[in-house]
């Protein structure tokens, strides 16, 4: 009986704390369900009415043959979790397999590039030295996310997962210790290349979000970008998930026009040049004169350490232009009838506090240009603009000289040309005499400031036959469906001069590069007649004119018969040279590598462009002359004889080498090697038969 009694009482116990619970829960659940409906109905409301946005994929930048610029790239940061429960279950912990992971980390990547190079610093950089340090602290102060690798690839991961101490963890996902966290960069295959044209993106802090802050990257950011998607919240079964409610749509790609064998061959143009003139900086642009195409763009800048590298896109930028502004000045005289005739003179005696020191007196103007006389092309403009000077800035106006182009470069400036009217903004009068000044100063390229591109827009203009067409960087968009919208060649003006006026100032300019006193003779080559105008100014710096530098310019068009390219320079360098022999040879030496590659309407070989000439083959150990013949389609040729050997531990002739069969010889005889231009050998810094001593030096002079 004391038994049951004690059993009855349990079972009565257990029986109350059921039923007290019973009725708990259901006064829970009436409160929850009826008087706290209301706010957790609008809780509910609250969370499935969330959204969050789809980052689109941004479009791709592609070069005129549809070579990537610019493109995403997916990448994985490779982290290691020291908190999970895999890791803290070891004990003791393994270190013989941390040490042979540290191994592989350090071999294949390394937290200090070169480490083994440095013995001082590898105890400090090694991953050794960090895995042993995170491992020794107290389980909870562990990192949960110890990166050990960024921006990889799967198959790096996959490589990491087989690594030593981390293959020995079964499973995926959340069940290991090494992970991956996923992310797109852009990436931009041709490196440094057009760098300031294609630009670059960054990252908004605030939103997450990439975009455009330089270059085409910027300019075309909304096309690039895309549209955001839109994921709602949607209560499942298994809980609350996303449901993308709006997709997102991918960004255009967008094929440009910059042409990538153009632009590899201008910037090493323009490298050369400032490098051999000891130049600050300079700039250079080739469009196509048809259609506007900016086929190369190229920005070098003097770096502080003494080096050249991608610079400010000055391009768009505006600058004093010098002389290149005359025949402008004369196709608007022209146009207007103030000169008739090539043929038609004018006298160039000293006007307007300035002198023309070339003879003679009296110039035609083809003359007044070729010999870039200040007095001339003044006293052309002050016959139609000296009773209101003001009304020569109206004219450069009605040809869409100030308006922006719209061309893709970002920071695009418009020209700087003040009116030259009877007040000041200040409503001081303005004497005759002083607008008189400054508008023959205007005519030939002083008191103004103009971007390279709008000056270049305007001689592709006169080569083509006075037809202003935009200067742009985009040919077309295609969607993520992959249509294509080629975007239409549009005009500034349909013409800013008939065809008879380009075709005369074309002639003018011509004999600054052909004429017997032409100020461009070294630009002469006869394999591509290139036209073009010089232009030298003096850069302004803290408000007043450095004498002890100057910009060199020069702008023109190629070939002169039927032009196909314009293309100017501009370089900025120390005074004693001349646009002549720097930005001239840019524009000489791209024309006539554009001729070698048959890129002007043109065979590319000279077998093909002289009656009976033949190739000239260098002397080589690598190739055979019969299989050159048979990939090129060729009967003959002729070789550079190779010379004769010379004795061991004498320096050989290395003449009409080719450079790597030159490098190995004298290589395999002890003596450092350094070569100047490209081809075969022409020069040798040492003669043949000197005595080689340890440590010879020589350099050797190649040229095509």
């Amino acid at each position: 009986m004391a038994t049951r009694q004690t059993v009855n009482l349990r079972y009565a116990i257990v029986t109350l704390v059921f039923v007290a619970f019973g009725i708990a829960l259901a006064v829970k659940l009436f409160h929850t369900t009826v008087v706290e409906a209301p706010a957790w109905n609008e809780r509910a409301r609250k969370e499935l009415s969330k959204t969050s946005v789809i980052a689109p994929e941004r479009g791709n930048l592609l070069a005129s043959n549809g070579n990537i610029l610019a493109c995403n790239l997916k990448v994985y940061d490779i982290k290691l979790d020291l908190r999970h429960n895999k890791v803290l279950s070891q004990n003791p912990i393994p270190w013989a397999k941390i040490d042979s992971l540290a191994d592989s980390l350090d071999y294949y990547f390394p937290r200090v590039t070169n480490l083994r190079q440095h013995p001082d610093t590898f105890a400090k950089y090694s991953w050794h030295t960090r895995l042993k340090k995170e491992f020794e602290k107290e389980p909870n102060k562990r990192p949960r996310a110890l990166r050990i690798a960024r921006k990889k690839t799967l198959e790096d991961f996959a490589m990491v997962r087989n690594f030593p101490y981390l293959k020995d963890f079964k499973g995926a996902g959340f069940r290991i210790p090494v992970y991956k966290e996923e992310r797109n960069v852009r990436i931009y295959p041709y490196g440094r290349m057009a760098f300031r044209s294609i630009g670059r993106v960054n990252e908004n802090a605030e939103t997450g979000e990439f975009h455009g802050y330089s270059g085409l990257e910027k300019d075309l950011d909304s096309l690039l970008y895309g549209i955001p998607g839109e994921a709602k919240k949607v209560a499942l079964t298994s809980g609350l998930s996303n449901w993308v409610s709006q997709p997102a749509v991918r960004g255009f790609d967008i094929l440009t026009t910059i042409d990538i064998d153009m632009q590899d061959m201008l910037e090493e143009e323009l490298l050369h040049i400032c490098q051999e003139s000891g130049a600050e900086w300079g700039t250079a642009i080739l469009m196509e004169v048809e259609t506007g195409e900016i086929k190369a763009i190229s920005n070098i800048e003097l770096l502080d350490n003494g080096t050249y590298g991608e610079a400010l896109n000055r391009a768009v930028l505006p600058f004093e232009p010098g002389s290149v502004m005359k025949p402008i000045s004369l196709m608007i005289a022209f146009e207007d009838g103030l000169v008739k005739s090539v043929n038609d003179r004018i006298d160039c005696s000293p006007f307007q506090r300035t002198s023309d020191p070339h003879a003679p007196t009296i110039k035609d103007m083809k003359q007044v240009i070729e010999m870039s006389s200040n007095t001339g092309i003044a006293r052309v403009i002050f016959r139609g603009y000296a009773n209101d000077p003001s009304t020569f800035h109206d004219r450069l106006s009605s040809i869409g000289f100030f308006e922006p182009m719209h061309s893709g470069i970002a920071g695009e400036c418009t020209p700087r040309i003040r009116k030259l009217l009877p007040k000041d903004s200040k409503g001081n009068n303005i004497t005759m005499t002083a607008r008189h000044l400054d508008l023959a100063r205007q005519a030939y390229g002083y008191n103004t400031e103009i971007p390279p591109l709008y000056t270049l827009s305007i001689y592709n203009a006169i080569a083509n036959g006075g037809k202003y067409v935009r200067p742009h960087l985009v040919r077309s968009l295609i969607d993520e469906e992959g249509r294509d919208s080629l975007l239409p060649i549009s005009y500034i003006r349909e013409r800013i001069c008939s065809e008879e006026t380009a075709s005369k100032v074309r002639q003018c300019i011509h004999q600054v590069v052909w004429g017997e006193h032409g100020t461009a003779r070294a630009v002469q080559d006869k394999r591509v007649e290139v036209a073009g105008k010089t232009g030298t100014a003096y850069p302004v710096e803290h408000g007043q004119y450095n004498t002890a530098k100057r910009r060199y310019a020069f702008a023109g068009f190629f070939p002169y018969s039927n032009p196909k390219y314009s293309c100017m320079a501009l370089v900025l360098g120390p005074s004693g040279t001349s646009a002549n022999r720097t930005s001239g040879q840019v524009v000489k030496n791209m024309a006539l590598k554009m001729f070698s590659r048959g890129m002007l309407n043109n065979k590319s070989t000279y077998t093909d462009q002289k009656s009976g000439s033949v190739p000239v083959f260098m002397a080589s150990e690598k190739f055979q002359p019969s299989d050159i013949d048979s990939h090129l389609g060729i009967s003959n040729h002729k070789r550079v004889q190779t010379p004769a050997e010379m004795p061991s531990g004498t320096v050989p002739d290395v003449r009409g080498l080719d450079a790597p069969t030159a490098v190995k010889l004298l290589e395999q005889r002890g003596i450092d090697v350094a070569l100047k231009g490209t081809g075969r050998v022409v020069a040798q810094s040492l003669p043949e038969g000197s005595v080689i001593k340890p440590g010879t030096s020589i350099t050797l002079s190649l040229k095509i």
